[in-house]
């Protein structure tokens, strides 16, 4: 049975074939009709084939286009973390440089005295530097009542030392006083710290003369009388000076020339004042 069905199924290849040469022999006017229905039947799917592996292409395409876009994305991320942490840590050293430069202007402006450089390590206080702490101590010269300046001006006094470092109050706490005076009428006043006034970026100027002529950002220094506080250091500027009451001395305020918001390195005066003992500091 199966020998008769391959017989049948060979024969009628053989016969497919004689009949394809034979169409093939004919003369294309013949054959034309034939194309034409052929072509009306192969064409759109031709057609449909086409556009199916152009859609396919396309999205081969596309897709290799997108991981190299994503792998491109994740390279740009990349260089842009790396460019940014650069650009943090050059604006880190841009800002470490400007405070050097600072204290370098500031180590120039008080040649006349002997100076170390310290760096401020803790605070006390949330808020201001009133009382803080600095990396310099007794093993590097450093002594109590040696005065510390900072961002052009006046910033307290060392407190206590120990080895490897040093207590600063600040002229803006509510116990310093300094002594000071006015730079073009040599009138001595006292400079009060108070954390309250400070709120207001300001400190008391109190004990004036009445005769002393002051005008709104008359410098005020450190004067010659104080027995903690080296002569000549600015301590920032007179505003609002009026007569007091009883009409014998004047007082105002003092805009502080340091700033006492965020202060990082500081220059320690190593000269100690020698005097006579007076009243104020």
């Amino acid at each position: 049975m199966e020998s008769k069905r391959s017989k049948y199924i060979l024969s009628g290849l053989t016969l497919l074939c004689i009949l394809l040469i034979g169409i093939t022999s004919l003369k294309d006017g013949i054959l034309e009709p034939l194309r034409t229905g052929v072509g009306y039947f192969l064409i759109p799917i031709q057609t449909g084939v086409n556009r199916v592996g152009t859609g396919l292409y396309n999205e081969l395409t596309d897709l290799t286009r997108l991981k190299t876009a994503l792998s491109e994305n994740d390279s740009l991320k990349n260089q842009v973390a790396q460019l940014t942490e650069e650009n943090n840590r050059l604006q880190a050293q841009q800002f470490e440089l400007n405070r050097l430069r600072q204290l370098y202007e500031l180590d120039q402006e008080y040649m006349q005295y002997n100076k170390i450089g310290a760096r401020v390590i803790a605070r006390d206080s949330e808020k201001w530097f009133q009382v803080f702490r600095i990396n310099k101590g007794s093993a590097d010269g450093v002594a109590v009542d040696m005065n510390v300046v900072a961002d052009g001006g006046l910033v307290g006094i060392v407190t206590d030392v120990g080895a490897n470092y040093a207590t600063v109050r600040s002229i803006i706490d509510d116990s310093s006083r300094v002594g000071a005076m006015s730079v073009d009428s040599s009138y001595n006043c006292i400079v009060a710290g108070d954390l309250t006034l400070y709120e207001e970026g300001r400190l008391k100027l109190t004990d004036f003369s009445k005769d002393a002529v002051l005008k709104d950002g008359d410098q005020i220094i450190t004067s010659n009388i104080s027995t903690k506080f080296l002569p000549g250091i600015l301590i920032g500027y007179a505003v609002d000076v009026t007569i007091d009451p009883d009409h014998l001395t004047q007082s105002g305020y003092l805009i502080p020339a340091a700033n006492f918001d965020n202060l990082q390195e500081v220059l320690i005066l190593t000269d100690l004042k020698e005097g006579e003992e007076v009243a104020n500091q």
